[in-house]
């Protein structure tokens, strides 16, 4: 699917479940969000910079998506220029789930998710005000696009430990290392809307069934959805790269990221050799 359509497809899709969906639904959606957001001030390290966290509560039955959505989502984009004292943010993602929305596949979290932040401060020691501008995407029977804003003092030493932001920490996705990955070749094969990608993985399995999640690492290249299958012991993933404006382009292998979900573990993988 081109970029363009891509989106083009999930505005579609949005709309008409909208139309389709019963009036209780609806009257539920105008009494209010189906989405709830906190900081958790989390603790200060020992060099400056603060853990905290991002917490979002989501009503029965509704899911918001991970940075990468797959084609019926929007990734979440944070916008922290109002704070005061901040020098950067740093967001990580817990380990998501993979669900469908009418036929398409995507990738996110239900219920409850923390999201750890890693907070720099331009002066550390000295109060930071965190000031949020949150976009992202809720579905339920209907999908929306939902903004957060959040504003939050930190201005307190604490060192102790939140266990939930912790616990959220640990439920990443395992590195290369950890999870024991051999290599990972890439073939890139030339077409004439953009680029066939197939990329071996040496590792062990993650749990039938293992979904793939290839990010380009450059904003203007999307990456379609990949099909993937065991052969002789490695993962072989397979999909498609292009640029969202049609025009030629190069791809890094070194910047591509490939993320592994499978039943059991999930990796987290960057980078790929060219296929021998």
């Amino acid at each position: 699917m081109a970029p363009s359509l891509r989106f083009f497809l999930f505005s579609a899709v949005f709309g008409l479940l909208a139309s389709l969906s019963p009036g209780p639904v609806q009257a539920q959606m105008m009494q209010g969000s189906p989405i709830r957001a906190e900081v958790l001030p989390g603790w200060v390290q020992p060099d400056g910079t603060r853990i905290a966290g991002l917490r979002m509560t989501l009503a029965p039955g509704w899911k918001t998506y991970w940075r990468a959505p797959g084609d019926a989502g929007i990734p979440p984009n944070f916008d922290w220029s109002g704070s005061t004292n901040l020098r950067s943010v740093g967001v990580s993602f817990p380990t998501p789930t993979v669900f469908e929305l009418s036929g398409l596949r995507s990738i996110g979290y239900f219920d409850m998710v923390i999201l750890p932040l890693k907070i720099t401060p331009l002066k550390p020691g000295e109060p930071i005000q965190l000031e949020a501008r949150v976009e992202l995407g809720v579905c339920k029977d209907v999908c929306l696009p939902e903004t957060l804003r959040l504003s939050q003092k930190l201005d307190d030493a604490n060192r102790t430990v939140t266990p939930a932001i912790a616990a959220a920490i640990a439920d990443r996705p395992a590195t290369a290392r950890e999870a024991g990955v051999r290599g990972v070749n890439c073939a890139l094969t030339p077409l004439s809307n953009g680029i066939r990608l197939q990329a071996t993985l040496d590792l062990p399995s993650m749990g039938e069934p293992e979904i793939v999640v290839v990010e380009p690492g450059n904003p203007s290249i999307w990456a379609s959805e990949t099909t993937s299958q065991r052969e002789g012991g490695k993962l072989v993933t397979r999909g498609e790269l292009a640029n969202a404006s049609g025009a030629a382009m190069a791809i890094d292998r070194s910047a591509l990221r490939f993320t592994v979900l499978g039943s059991k573990r999930a990796v987290d993988i960057r980078g790929c050799d060219p296929a021998s």
